[in-house]
């Protein structure tokens, strides 16, 4: 038997649950509280269906769960990794655009916020698609969907194209933004509750890593086909992007256990710590893509003398990102090792300092100073991600247990306090993104305003203040110290 054949094989028996003891016939085979027996059978639908999934049974997770789990999660790096690269191609076309487009500095940073944007937004609706059509399924299309905004972009770039045209095509490269939220939702179904942390972590920064991958590889291309050429990123991108719908539709499942729940969605939306946590996830990943997005452009426009060709700001764009993306497991490490909210505060206060030193490099025109500062602001924002992603489940894991200490059902608290999680991170996810806007739009103001990206700085500082002051008030401080663990 081939290899496709016996992976289709095991597959479609674990839809009927393959490599069950008659005891694990009694153990409850469960989604947030959804019965095994709600779950359509394998045969009712068509495609790659895993009915009867369970991460947490340790029988099922040895015997041929975590394969499948691994399985699964490769593949949605690579979709998830593309993605990113898609979502932030106008961070580097935009070095591309000469003379010859007639576009000025303020002009390149609107065209770099717009796919921020766009992508912010479509995380929720993103979210939900993962249970709507499956998680195999939704990765497939939505890499699909990435071709759009590539050829688009391969058809319109060239000189006397209207600024308007390259707005609505910069637009479209959005999607590749919605691409984190339904990945993390998919891989987070995939696993047991105790491997979560790692596997989410290697999701978030493998796609992360993309914001990298297409800087480098527009280094490439200026280096060797020069500025005149934007198009050969694009055809590099575009097998990359069939390939990776290719892998999606050969190696991925779907779940049947998957489900939207909206009246989750609408509990968090109505709790004060959703957010207070979209705030602080707004000074961390919304950095991170704010700047990645950003720092090719800051450079050219700062200092001008010396990026006076695109080449040259490349050879340093794709530092800030990568970095960022390689450390973001530690943030996670060091919030499980001494407390989300302590790593996130002193996060803040490393990012209010490496801001300020930004400044301070601004102001006297030292490029030294500004590219050390930068890229510090890059490695904490990293950081600041996996720590604010980690005290999200553990807030609602301190709200069950005070629930329980009331007199709660401790299942039930449990399964709220899951519920309640992953709604929030989604959430939250969709509004961080947004950050990466506000990024942008700040320093395309400070340019138009000052000439300089000075008063952005001073607005980044202010924020990243407001953070690390709202985390200690909130979390930290002696009277808030119920909701222990944090």
């Amino acid at each position: 038997m081939s290899q496709l054949a016996r992976r289709r094989v095991t597959v479609r028996s674990y839809g009927r649950g393959i490599a069950r003891t008659p005891e694990d016939h009694h153990m409850s085979a469960t989604l947030e509280g959804v019965p095994t027996t709600d779950l359509a059978p394998a045969a009712s639908r068509r495609g790659r269906w895993i009915d009867d999934w369970r991460p947490d049974d340790p029988s099922f997770w040895h015997h041929g769960g975590s394969r499948i789990a691994r399985r699964n999660l490769i593949f949605s790096i690579l979709a998830e990794h593309v993605g990113f690269s898609i979502w932030s191609l106008w961070s580097v076309t935009v070095l591309f655009l000469g003379p010859k487009y007639h576009i000025d500095p303020a002009g390149k940073f609107l065209l770099t916020s717009l796919p921020t944007l766009v992508g912010s937004v479509l995380r929720i609706p993103y979210t939900f698609a993962v249970a709507r059509f499956g998680g195999r399924n939704w990765t497939i299309v939505s890499a699909l969907l990435l071709l759009v905004p590539t050829i688009l972009a391969a058809i319109v770039l060239k000189p006397g194209v209207s600024y308007t045209t390259l707005l609505l095509v910069a637009a479209v490269a959005g999607v590749g933004g919605g691409n984190f939220a339904s990945s993390m939702t998919n891989i987070n179904a995939y696993y047991p509750d105790r491997l979560k942390g790692r596997a989410l972590g290697l999701n978030a920064g493998g796609g992360n890593l993309g914001v990298a991958a297409i800087q480098l590889v527009a280094l490439l291309v200026l280096a060797t086909a020069g500025k005149g050429h934007p198009r050969v990123v694009l055809a590099i991108y575009i097998p990359l992007i069939v390939l990776v719908a290719l892998g999606a539709a050969l190696f991925m499942d779907n779940l049947s256990t998957a489900r939207n729940d909206r009246g989750a969605m609408r509990e968090v939306a109505r709790d004060g710590h959703t957010w207070v946590m979209s705030l602080l996830y707004i000074g961390t990943f919304g950095s991170f893509i704010g700047f990645g997005f950003a720092f090719g452009q800051v450079l050219q426009v700062q200092f001008a003398d010396r990026f006076d060709t695109p080449i040259k700001a490349a050879y340093l764009t794709f530092l800030g990102p990568l970095l960022g993306s390689l450390i973001r497991p530690l943030g996670g490490l060091l919030a499980d090792r001494f407390g989300g909210a302590r790593i996130t505060f002193a996060n803040f206060v490393a990012m209010a300092a490496a801001a300020a030193a930004v400044l301070v490099a601004s102001l006297t025109d030292s490029l030294a100073g500004f590219l050390v500062g930068f890229i510090a602001l890059f490695v904490f924002s990293g950081v600041g991600n996996g720590s604010t992603y980690k005290m999200i489940p553990a807030i609602f894991r301190a709200k069950s247990r005070l629930a329980v200490d009331a007199g709660a059902d401790p299942l039930a608290a449990d399964r709220a306090a899951r519920r309640r999680s992953g709604a929030l991170i989604g959430l939250a996810g969709a509004i961080g993104a947004f950050g990466g806007v506000l990024v942008n739009l700040a320093f395309r103001q400070s340019f138009l305003s000052y000439r300089s990206g000075d008063a952005a700085y001073i607005s980044f500082i202010a924020y990243y203040a407001l953070c690390f002051a709202l985390t200690w008030f909130v979390y930290l401080r002696p009277s808030a110290r119920r909701l222990s663990g944090i």
